[in-house]
């Protein structure tokens, strides 16, 4: 994709006044505006403040009558609201932004962090699997969670009840991430709460999303991606079939993580999604030495700042078709560099008409760089 580009901008950089974050605040909370649109817009204008300038008139190219981004005085209460709990909005491109994470494909733009920010930046490993977890399980989870901590590694994980839960209570003392679905302020589920105001004070919660949001099922594939970003290896303890924890699992892969697995019985419902992970490849692990034994390094996924081409070129001139990509576009998400392949057309040319389609609500854009066509 980069090869189609006419030129690559330099790396934009993060914003360093309170205005300036009120500014990605606003544009990243604007409707329709999600983690791609945002850094092709910053990439295209330079910065947010100018985004959010031609925001309107983007949206009115693309049929969206009576266009408003987000307002000053909504991003200025979720930051007052932020810095009263006592979190800290952590943007993209800053020092404490994880590295990991911004070598992943669709980063979040910015982040928030309530506890210790210096563990986004230490070794992990995320640890996933079953809410509904066996005895066996949970002691499997509590057993590798101990160990990896105390050989340096923070562990990463959803916060959601059994082998979450297991997680993050077994490495509480050498560090723990908890990433969640909703606001970070916002208890989920209601029997982790101890759990979670524990993790706060000596382990760290983070999250993408607006201070008081309550998590939707729609939010927790977007939570998984950030799991698995963050890690240098994914591994399921317990999964079924169907389970939020394959989805993590696919994430890892899309992103060039390990993806780990800890073998369960053939008959336990539970275990026949980490079963057949490890028969279709992923390594399988019995202890925190089979993980330290197979981690191999993290390579850097395509910098978003430098997905689309410089602001000289205009956004709604000489895309191909909106019929055309939408013709190739169906319910099932395909990746955009290959939907570009099958458009046979340079990537400068087709991203201002995806971002057309985009603010129109006519396609969607999945965890991991996936494009899909709007019921």
């Amino acid at each position: 994709m980069a090869s189609d580009l006419l030129s690559t901008p330099p790396p934009l950089a993060p914003p360093l006044t309170q205005g300036a974050m009120v500014s990605w605040l606003r544009l990243i909370r604007s409707h329709r505006v999600g983690v791609s649109t945002f850094f092709r817009l910053l990439s295209e204008h330079g910065s947010a403040d100018a985004a959010l300038d031609v925001l309107p008139d983007i949206a009115t190219a693309a049929g969206v009558q009576k266009y408003s981004p987000c307002s000053v005085q909504d991003a200025e209460r979720e930051l007052q609201a932020g810095q009263r709990l006592g979190a800290r909005l952590i943007c993209f491109g800053s020092a404490e932004f994880p590295v990991q994470l911004s070598m992943i494909a669709d980063p979040p733009p910015l982040l928030w962090a309530l506890g210790r920010v210096d563990l986004l930046n230490t070794r992990s490993i995320a640890i996933v699997g079953a809410r509904n977890a066996s005895s066996l399980g949970t002691r499997m989870a509590r057993f590798l969670a101990k160990d990896l901590g105390e050989l340096g590694f923070a562990t990463v994980s959803g916060l959601a009840r059994g082998i979450d839960a297991a997680v993050h209570n077994a490495s509480l003392p050498t560090g723990t991430i908890a990433v969640q679905a909703g606001g970070v302020d916002v208890v989920y589920p209601n029997e982790n709460k101890a759990l979670q105001d524990q993790i706060g004070q000596i382990g760290l919660r983070i999250s993408e999303q607006p201070i008081g949001l309550q998590p939707q099922a729609r939010h927790f594939p977007r939570r998984n991606r950030i799991i698995s970003g963050l890690g240098q290896a994914v591994i399921v303890v317990e999964a079924a079939a169907k389970s939020g924890s394959l989805i993590t699992a696919r994430d890892a892969l899309d992103q060039g993580r390990d993806v780990m697995a800890v073998p369960g019985h053939p008959l336990d419902a539970r275990s026949a999604g980490n079963n057949l992970l490890i028969r279709d490849g992923a390594i399988l692990v019995r202890n925190a030495r089979d993980v330290m034994e197979s981690l191999t390094p993290i390579a850097p996924a395509e910098n978003p700042m430098s997905k689309s081409q410089t602001a000289d070129t205009p956004v709604h001139e000489h895309g191909p078709a909106h019929a055309e990509i939408l013709n190739l576009l169906g319910p099932t998400p395909i990746a955009e560099d290959q939907l570009i392949r099958d458009l046979a057309k340079p990537a400068h040319l087709v991203a201002p008409t995806l971002l057309n389609l985009e603010m129109r609500g006519k396609i969607s854009r999945q965890p991991g760089g996936l494009l899909c066509k709007v019921p």
